[in-house]
């Protein structure tokens, strides 16, 4: 391995280490009550080289979204030939599971009031939104349709926030109360189609 190749690995293994301590920080203090000073001082490192890695809060922040995004998206992605209930059955599941495995980082960042969150928030959602009614083939060109989706990703949102602050129903019934809500929501708007085959993401 050549030098510069090496100084490369070592480059890249501090990001993804600042990444981890990042994303840790980020569920603790939540986006608005951690500064990049305060973050420096826990990862001890200066404040120029988390700049050179990260040149803002907001970038850092947006790296540490993408990299749960992409664990998120190998988890769920969906088997080819299966029928498409099963897909949302199975993708929604690996989705709660992860959730489960984060509660505290999951609830600050659904609870965030900074600007920034809810951008990027309502930037994921209407993504999410768009592969849920591509889904649906012609259906999800329908208006009642798109409103559908789009009032059940916020009642998902609704439901898991009360799973995570109460803990008193398992995954499994919450997986079957969201499953239930989606297969109502399309049933209420007029569609007629299949479910989506395309997985579900944060």
């Amino acid at each position: 391995m050549s030098e510069r190749a090496y100084r490369r690995l070592q480059r890249d293994e501090r990001r993804e280490l600042l990444l981890e301590r990042a994303t840790e920080l980020f569920a603790r203090h939540g986006y608005e009550g951690l500064s990049m000073s305060q973050l420096a001082r826990e990862a001890q490192i200066s404040k120029a080289l988390l700049y050179h890695y990260f040149p803002s809060k907001r970038r850092l922040f947006e790296a540490t979204l993408a990299e749960g995004a992409e664990e998120l998206r190998l988890r769920t992605e969906p088997e080819p030939g299966r029928p498409p209930a099963e897909q949302l059955a199975t993708t929604l599941d690996a989705f709660l599971t992860w959730v489960q495995e984060r509660p505290t980082a999951y609830a600050t960042l659904l609870g965030s009031s900074a600007s920034e969150v809810r951008e990027i928030m309502a930037e994921v959602r209407s993504t999410t939104a768009a592969r849920i009614l591509a889904g649906l083939g012609e259906d999800g060109t329908r208006p009642a349709t798109r409103a559908a989706v789009h009032g059940w990703l916020g009642f998902l949102d609704g439901a898991i926030l009360d799973w995570i602050a109460h803990d008193d129903l398992t995954r499994q019934e919450l997986h079957g109360m969201l499953l239930g809500a989606f297969a109502g929501a399309l049933l209420a708007s007029g569609a007629s189609g299949g479910l989506p085959t395309e997985p579900l993401s944060v």
